[in-house]
């Protein structure tokens, strides 16, 4: 009778997250959001220093976030503080950070390709972290997305792709972060609403990152320097987009299905990211393709 009981639970368990059309749906409506989200950096980024778009994409959100964190602070289990603050830094924090000073180097194209390395890391971080089960064939994947990494960092310049490609790093830095995220709102979080934990997370790293931007010489810069506001817009775009939105729908997705096919929406950001670096005239070589090749392939047989 246990057993049978066992059986059911777990197949219960399954089909609840295997993704469904709704699934799939968000999926590709979260690509296109998150896929716009580079070239946002990349237009406030013409004005605005990488630590000032950092903390105007962090204020902004918290900005947004705080009024609903006000009304349900109550509803918030704060026992799961450490979870929220690791959510907050590894979800939203350090990624804008890294993520815009990496784009003072590399073009919004090369950003968005690298950034489809998260399903890799998100696999990798949670069998060693979070206790998740591997085939060796997935760990094959890991290790071919990354050498598409490698390639487009190390061969860059040999297609003509221009700046310090090294900066390439600071944007694996921040796909570990989101695969650290990932695997923390689905690991300790799943039964939290998406909502009180986004506007948990980022609230507490939104808040320090306000007072520090007016540390900076952001007023001036709004006040006297050309194509500012424009700059503001883009970077509020960003936030209320690419981050307030985003992340709620993102959260949801997790909760929905796994960690691991959530992050699967690495597959359509990098395509979403260099169509708008080919539109806005970015250099867009074979390379790109190749290095996009291997690092989906690499996502592919880590979803097998």
């Amino acid at each position: 009778m246990n057993a049978t009981r066992t059986q059911s639970a777990e197949k219960t368990k399954n089909e609840e997250q295997t993704p469904d059309l709704t699934s799939w749906v968000i999926l590709v409506t979260l690509s296109l959001i998150w896929g716009s989200s580079y070239i946002l950096i990349k237009k406030g980024l013409v004005v605005y220093s990488s630590t000032q778009v950092a903390c105007l994409r962090l204020a902004i959100s918290a900005i947004c976030f705080l009024p609903f964190l006000l009304w349900r602070f109550k509803k918030v289990d704060w026992s799961r503080w450490r979870f929220l603050l690791l959510v907050g830094l590894t979800g939203t924090g350090i990624p804008a950070f890294m993520f815009a000073i990496a784009q003072t180097e590399i073009s919004s194209s090369m950003a968005g390709v690298l950034n489809s390395l998260v399903p890799l890391f998100t696999l990798t971080l949670g069998v060693l972290l979070f206790g998740a089960k591997a085939h060796w064939i997935k760990l094959m994947g890991v290790l071919v997305g990354l050498a598409g990494a490698a390639m487009l960092i190390l061969m860059g310049k040999e297609a003509g792709m221009e700046g310090n490609l090294w900066y390439g790093l600071l944007v694996i830095v921040g796909c570990i972060c989101y695969a650290i995220s990932s695997n923390t709102v689905g690991t300790y979080l799943k039964d939290m609403k998406a909502l009180l934990i986004s506007a948990a997370s980022f609230t507490i790293v939104g808040i320090p990152a306000f007072a520090y931007l007016f540390q900076t010489d952001f007023l001036n810069i709004l006040e006297v320097q050309a194509g500012a506001w424009e700059a503001l817009g883009y970077v509020a775009l960003l936030s209320i987009f690419g981050t307030v939105l985003a992340s709620l729908i993102f959260f949801q997705l997790v909760q929905r299905t796994t960690p691991v096919f959530a992050s699967m929406i690495s597959y359509l950001v990098p395509m979403v990211a260099v169509s708008w670096g080919f539109f806005d005239g970015e250099t867009i070589s074979l390379l790109h393709f190749a290095g996009m090749g291997l690092i989906l392939s690499g996502v592919y047989l880590v979803k097998k």
